[in-house]
C-alpha cells in the first residue's frame, strides 16, 4: 500500500506528507536504496525544497554515476529550476529526454558561478575514479554544465569547446559520439563548429594506433562532417567522392572482422549506412536515379556479408517502399523479427506504406499480430504489476502502471483499430452480401461512431522509435525526396508530435465514420428503389436520410468545409468550375464525400435540380470526379522503376475506397431494382423516375468498368515489359558516362571489390559472402518486387471489373 499512497499524495500536490509516509515505518518497505532517493529526490525538488534535493540527488550519482537523468535532476536542484519535470523527464518511460530545455535563472551571477563550479568539482572526482572505466555519464555532464552556463549568458565558446574536444579524446571512437554532443554542438557559432571539425579530423590522424579506434575516429569524422560541414554545399563530384571514400574504407576494414561471429556488430557497419545516406541526398539534389539505385546496392551488398545489420534493413525498407517496390520492403521488415513491444515502437517503419499498399493479405497480417500483442499486454499488465509488487520493486510499478497508459492512447492502435474493419470492408466491397456480413459484425459501424465522438477528447501518445528512421522521412507522412532540394544532409529529429497529433486524430476521426457511412449508403440506395419505407425492418427511410446528412456534416467539417460549402465544391471540380487543387492533399477524402452524397441524395432529393433529372446530376458528378482522379492518373503514370515515389499509393486508395464504396451503391441500387414478382402499376410518374434512374445506373456502371479497365490495362502494360529489358534500364543508369559528374562511382568501386577478393586475408566466410553478391541480381529483384505489387493491384482490379460486369448483366433484367 505504500507506492499509491505517495502517488496520491504526489498528484494531490500533498509533498510534506508523502515524504512524512517514506521517512516513517512504511519507508522501509523500499528495499532497493536508489528507488527510495529516487522518489525523495522528486518529492523534495516539488516541495521546492532545492537543497535537500540537490544532496539526495548527489547520493544517487554517487552509487550510479553514469545516469544521465539523475543529473538533469541534480543540476535542476542546484539551480533551483523545475524544468526537469515540468518537461516530463519522468513522465515518459518510453522516450526519456537527452535534456531539458531550462528556465532563466533568478539566481544571482555569483551564487549561480558558484553552484555550477561545485557541480563541477563533484563530478571531476568521477571521471579521475572512472579513468579506465566507459562512463560517459560525468563528461557530458560537464559538457551540459557548460551548457547551461551559456544559457544563462555567459559567452564560454572555448570552454565548450575544451570539453568537448576531451569528450572527443575519451569516446571519439565510440558509434555513440556524434548522438550525444549532437545538443552540445547547436550552441556553437558556425565557425566554432567548423573549428571543431578542423580538430576532429585533425585528431584522427594523430591519436591511437589501434586499428579498430582509428577506424571509429574515422567514422566519427565523417559524422561530424555531415553533421556540420555543409556538405550540400560542395560540388556533387566531391559529393560523390566522399560515398566513394566511405565504402573503400569499409572494404580495408572487412579484415578486422574475420575473426567475428556473423551475429556479431562488423567493424565499420556504420560506413554503408552513411554512404547510403549520402547517395540518397546526391538522388534528392540531381533526381537522377542512378544514386538511389546505388544505395540499395551498397546496402544489399552490406547485407549480403552480413545479414544481421537491422539499421540496412530498415534502411532498405524505405528505399523500396519509395521505389513502389513494397513487396521486398515487407520482406525486410519480417526478416527484422518484430515481436512484442518493438511492435509499437518500430511497425511505423511499414504500417504507413502497408496501409496505402494492394498487399492485403500481408497488411491483414500486420494489423492482426499488433493488434494481437497490444490486446494481449493489456490483459497480463496488471499480472506484471501485481508480480513487482509481491518483489517489492516499486519502481517497475510505476513504471508498468505508465506504460500501460502510454500504450492505450497510443495514436497507432487507433489507428490500427480503424483500419482494421475498413481492410476487411475493402477485402469484401465486391459482393455486397459478405459486405452486409462484415458490417453486421461491426455493429453496422456504430461503435466506430462512438470512437469518432471520443477522440477529440483522447490525448494521443507517440510511442515510435523515431531515432531509427532516415533523415529523409523523420516521421511517417513526411518524405523530403517528393519535394524539392532543401539542402538537407543530415536532418536533426524534428519534434513535429503536436503537428502529427492534430493530422492523426483528423484521420481517424474521418475513418471512424466510414463503416456507418458505407451501411446508410447501402440503406439509402435500397429504400430509394423500394416501394416500402422500411429496410429489412431495422431503419425508417427518414432516419437513414436525416443520420447520413448528419455524418455528411461531419466528414465536411473534417475536411475544413461546411456542408453547403463542401457540396459547392464537389460540384464545382466535376463541372470543371474549380479546378482539383480545391481538394488539397484530401481528393480520396473528398471522393468519399462524393459518394456518400450521392447515396444520400439518391434518398432525400435535397439535391435535385427543378424541374430536372431528381439524382442524376450528382451521380454524374461522381462518375466525372471518379474517373477525373483515377482514369486520368492511370495514363499520366510512367513506368515505377523509372519514377519512383510516383502517385501509386493515392491510385491504389482511390480504386479501393471511393470507387469501391461507389460500387456498393451500384449493387444496392441493382439489387432493389430486381423484378421481385410483383406486378406493379404501369405508367405515371413514379414509372418514369424509375425509367430515368435504371439509365443513370446503367451510365454508371459503364462509366466505373470502363475507369477499373483503363487501370487494368496500365498495370499490365507495366507487368509485360520483359524482365531482362527493365533491368537493363536500372543497370545502365548506375553506368557513368565520361569523366563528369554522374552516378556510378560507387557501383564501380563495389565491381571492383569483386575482382580484388583476398580470401586469406578477408577470411573464408567473408570471402564467400562477397562472392556470391551479384548487382545484376539486385536489379532482377527490384523488378520482382515492383511486378508483385503491381499483380496484386491487377487482380483487385480484375475483381471489381467482375464484379461490375455482372452487374451490367444484372440490369438488363430490369
Amino acid at each position: 500500500m505504500l507506492l499509491p499512497i505517495v502517488c496520491m499524495n504526489l498528484k494531490q500536490a500533498k509533498y510534506g506528507d508523502a515524504l512524512e509516509i517514506l521517512s516513517g515505518k512504511l519507508g522501509s518497505l523500499l528495499m532497493i536504496e536508489v528507488d527510495k532517493l529516487r522518489i525523495q529526490g522528486r518529492l523534495l525538488a516539488q516541495s521546492g525544497d532545492f537543497a535537500a534535493g540537490a544532496n539526495t540527488y548527489q547520493k544517487i550519482l554517487e552509487l550510479c554515476p553514469d545516469d544521465w537523468e539523475c543529473f538533469l535532476h541534480y543540476l535542476g536542484c542546484l539551480l533551483e529550476d523545475d524544468s526537469s519535470w515540468s518537461n516530463g523527464v519522468n513522465g515518459d518511460p518510453v522516450h526519456p529526454p537527452k535534456f531539458v530545455e531550462c528556465t532563466v535563472s533568478h539566481l544571482t551571477d555569483e551564487v549561480l558561478n558558484s553552484r555550477l563550479s561545485n557541480a563541477s568539482a563533484f563530478l571531476l572526482k568521477f571521471q579521475v575514479d572512472a579513468n579506465n572505466c566507459f562512463l560517459r555519464g560525468p563528461y557530458l555532464a560537464i559538457l551540459e554544465i557548460e551548457r547551461r552556463r551559456h544559457l544563462y549568458g555567459k559567452s564560454n565558446y572555448d570552454d565548450i569547446m575544451k570539453a568537448l574536444i576531451q569528450y572527443f579524446f575519451k569516446f571519439g571512437h565510440l558509434a555513440c559520439f556524434t548522438s550525444d554532443v549532437e545538443m552540445f554542438l547547436q550552441v556553437l557559432t558556425p565557425d566554432n563548429k567548423m573549428e571543431f571539425l578542423e580538430k576532429v579530423m585533425k585528431g584522427t590522424n594523430s591519436l591511437p594506433t589501434i586499428p579498430t579506434k582509428v577506424l571509429g575516429l574515422s567514422i566519427t569524422a565523417f559524422k561530424i562532417q555531415q553533421l556540420i560541414g555543409n556538405i550540400d554545399k560542395v560540388p556533387v563530384v566531391e559529393h560523390e567522392a566522399l560515398a566513394g571514400q566511405m565504402v573503400e574504407m569499409y572494404w580495408k576494414s572487412l579484415p578486422l572482422s574475420k575473426g567475428l561471429d556473423p551475429q556479431e556488430s562488423m567493424h565499420g557497419e556504420e560506413l554503408l549506412s552513411m554512404t547510403c545516406s549520402v547517395l540518397v541526398q546526391l538522388y534528392w539534389r540531381t533526381r537522377h536515379l542512378g544514386y538511389f539505385l546505388e544505395a540499395i546496392m551498397v546496402l544489399e551488398f552490406g547485407l549480403t556479408i552480413r545479414r544481421y545489420v537491422w539499421q540496412y534493413k530498415i534502411l532498405l525498407l524505405h528505399l523500396y517502399s519509395h521505389l513502389g517496390a513494397l513487396s521486398l520492403a515487407y520482406e525486410w521488415y519480417k526478416s527484422l523479427d518484430v515481436k512484442n513491444i518493438l511492435m509499437e515502437t518500430v511497425s511505423h517503419h511499414i504500417l504507413p506504406h502497408m496501409l496505402l499498399s494492394p498487399l492485403w493479405v500481408d497488411l491483414s497480417n500486420l494489423l492482426k499480430d499488433y493488434l494481437r500483442f497490444m490486446d494481449d499486454h493489456f490483459r497480463e499488465s496488471a499480472d506484471l504489476t501485481f508480480l513487482a509488487y509481491r518483489h517489492r520493486n516499486y519502481s517497475k510499478v510505476i513504471e508498468f502502471v505508465q506504460f500501460k497508459e502510454q500504450l492505450q492512447r497510443s495514436n497507432q492502435y487507433l489507428v490500427a483499430r480503424v483500419e482494421s474493419p475498413i481492410l476487411q470492408l475493402k477485402q469484401r466491397a465486391d459482393s455486397i452480401e459478405e459486405e452486409e456480413g462484415v458490417l453486421e459484425s461491426l455493429n453496422c459501424g456504430i461503435h466506430f461512431v462512438e470512437l469518432s465522438n471520443e477522440i477529440t477528447s483522447k490525448t494521443l501518445t507517440f510511442n515510435e522509435d523515431f531515432q531509427s528512421r532516415p533523415w529523409w522521412t523523420p516521421v511517417p507522412g513526411k518524405n523530403y525526396l517528393l519535394g524539392p532540394f532543401e539542402g538537407i544532409s543530415y536532418c536533426p529529429k524534428e519534434n513535429l508530435t503536436k503537428e502529427r497529433e492534430e493530422n492523426v486524430r483528423r484521420v481517424i476521426e474521418r475513418k471512424s465514420l466510414l463503416p456507418r457511412m458505407i451501411y446508410l449508403s447501402i440503406q439509402s440506395a435500397s429504400v430509394s428503389l423500394k416501394e416500402n419505407a422500411e429496410v429489412n425492418g431495422s431503419m425508417s427511410e427518414p432516419k437513414i436520410s436525416s443520420e447520413l446528412k448528419f455524418l455528411l456534416e461531419r466528414y465536411a467539417k473534417m475536411l475544413g468545409s461546411s456542408l453547403t460549402d463542401a457540396i459547392e465544391v464537389v460540384m464545382g471540380v466535376s463541372t470543371g468550375l474549380k479546378s482539383s487543387e480545391a481538394f488539397g492533399s484530401d481528393t480520396v477524402d473528398w471522393l468519399n464525400f462524393a459518394v456518400f452524397l450521392n447515396a444520400w441524395n439518391l434518398n432525400s432529393h435535397e439535391l435535385s435540380q427543378p424541374g430536372g433529372d431528381q439524382c442524376g446530376h450528382t451521380w454524374h458528378n461522381v462518375d466525372t470526379l471518379l474517373d477525373k482522379h483515377i482514369s486520368e492518373k492511370a495514363r499520366s503514370m510512367e513506368s515505377l522503376i523509372c519514377f519512383p515515389g510516383g502517385d501509386l499509393p493515392t491510385l491504389v486508395q482511390l480504386v479501393t475506397e471511393p470507387l469501391a464504396w461507389h460500387g456498393l451503391v451500384l449493387q444496392s441500387c441493382v439489387r432493389s431494382s430486381l423484378p421481385s414478382g410483383k406486378k406493379k402499376k404501369k405508367g405515371g410518374p413514379a414509372e418514369h423516375s424509375t425509367s430515368q434512374l435504371s439509365s443513370t445506373i446503367r451510365d454508371s456502371i459503364d462509366s466505373s468498368c470502363s475507369i477499373v479497365e483503363e487501370v487494368a490495362k496500365w498495370i499490365r502494360d507495366q507487368i509485360k515489359r520483359p524482365e531482362d529489358e527493365v533491368v537493363e534500364i536500372i543497370l545502365s543508369s548506375l553506368r557513368k558516362k565520361g569523366q563528369g559528374e554522374g552516378p556510378g562511382l560507387v557501383f564501380r568501386i563495389l565491381e571492383s571489390f569483386m575482382s580484388s577478393i583476398d580470401e586469406v586475408e578477408l577470411g573464408s566466410r567473408i570471402s564467400q559472402a562477397v562472392k556470391s553478391w551479384s548487382h545484376v541480381d539486385v536489379a532482377r529483384k527490384i523488378v520482382t518486387g515492383s511486378s508483385t505489387v503491381l499483380s496484386e493491384f491487377l487482380r483487385i482490379c480484375e475483381s471489381k471489373i467482375k464484379s461490375l460486369q455482372a452487374l451490367k448483366r444484372q440490369m438488363a433484367q430490369v
